[in-house]
């Protein structure tokens, strides 16, 4: 991934050179973050950090409606973690985004590194594909996938998502066993208005190399995967949205061989004060040896409170909880805005261990109980 964000980045930087000094439009904004996390639980009971996201944007060309366009961002880190006898430090500097773009007024197609999400739910997300964003993270924070993706829109409203995916072999989210290395994966999602709502049918393949798992006897490469996922929203009296996921392995890899995920939500906002709006979500995970046998099944439920002081401030709570392992995870945040700066205070009382899909750098963080304060600059 380094070699290729490299290219892409002299790449980039020549466009710049040979577009911008004509009158091609280009921007420079980034974003600064600091926290602390203070954590009760652990045996690293505080941990501080910077992060900064420079992002470079340059517009190649404008002619009607047809644009080229480009992006280019790092993520770029530091940590410092505190024991009680030791000090750690720690950095790291990676791609964030980087793809070109052609677009017209109903269709574009980008290449690169980038951020694809799709789907209804927004707590406990059966289609949360190709992103790992936590609903308590304040600053909606996700790795991107090297992918060429294409969009159609017609004029009705449908449009059709066509996506290729190459070099992305960790797993991400829901995902059993590495990607096969050097091999592409594909899929696409149609769309379209529904009486009162919309809804949409996905589909993705990939290869996928099986870890030796005990009850296997040796590990199983490249192992055909399809997964196909629905979603719909509707906007009634109240919020309605519901995802399903049926992912199955073209091989017999034991109660991995199929994994069924379903999500069912709801919103609506009370007229008090300046407006309580209440979110809840329940999901039902399972893997199975055979389609739908529902022996090993997990269940989720997520709620979430917003609730708006004023014009600068803002309080919210995320619960989590866990039945079959009786766990909470609760999670409180106070968020203040004042221009470019925005402070957030966060409290959270989790398990040790988590077992929530999320499972990125925000999520690690709140483990176990304790505080978290974070200071963001964006420019």
């Amino acid at each position: 991934m380094t070699t290729r964000f490299v290219i892409t980045s002299l790449l980039f930087f020549w466009l710049l050179n040979i577009y911008g000094q004509g009158n091609t439009p280009w921007s420079f904004r980034g974003q600064a973050s600091l926290w602390t996390n203070i954590n009760l639980d652990s045996e690293i009971p505080v941990r501080a950090g910077v992060r900064y996201i420079p992002q470079l944007n340059l517009q190649i060309l404008e002619q009607g409606n047809h644009k080229i366009d480009f992006e280019l961002s790092a993520n770029i880190t530091g940590n410092t973690f505190l024991a009680l006898d030791s000090t750690d430090y720690s950095g790291n500097i990676k791609p964030y985004r980087a793809w070109l773009r052609y677009s017209t007024s109903q269709f574009e197609v980008r290449a690169g590194l980038q951020k694809i999400n799709f789907g209804s739910a927004q707590l406990l997300r059966p289609l949360m594909w190709f992103d790992q964003m936590d609903p308590r993270d304040p600053l909606q924070l996700t790795d991107g996938v090297w992918s060429l993706l294409t969009r159609y829109y017609f004029t009705n409203n449908v449009n059709i998502w066509l996506w290729g995916l190459y070099g992305n072999e960790e797993p991400k989210t829901w995902e059993i066993g590495q990607t096969t290395p050097r091999s592409p994966e594909f899929g696409g999602r149609f769309q379209t208005p529904i009486p009162r709502g919309e809804a949409a049918l996905s589909f993705h393949h990939r290869r996928s190399n099986m870890p030796d798992f005990w009850y296997l006897q040796d590990q199983i490469d490249g192992v055909p995967e399809n997964r196909v996922g629905i979603d719909a929203r509707w906007d009634v009296e109240i919020g309605l949205w519901t995802e399903a996921v049926w992912i199955k392995k073209e091989r017999d890899v034991g109660m991995f061989t199929h994994q069924q995920i379903f999500n069912l939500g709801a919103d609506y906002t009370f007229g008090l004060g300046n407006g309580l709006t209440l979110l809840a979500e329940q999901l039902f995970y399972t893997i199975d040896e055979k389609a739908f046998q529902l022996n090993n099944v997990s269940h989720l439920t997520g709620l979430s409170l917003i609730y708006p002081v004023g014009i600068f401030d803002n309080i919210s709570s995320i619960l989590f909880y866990d039945w079959k392992q009786k766990n909470i995870y609760s999670f409180f945040n106070w968020q203040h805005q004042l221009n470019n700066l925005t402070f957030y205070f966060m409290a959270f009382w989790n398990p040790q261990i988590f077992r929530l899909p999320q499972q990125n750098e925000a999520a690690q963080l709140f483990s176990g109980k304790g505080f978290q304060l974070m200071l963001v600059y964006n420019h």
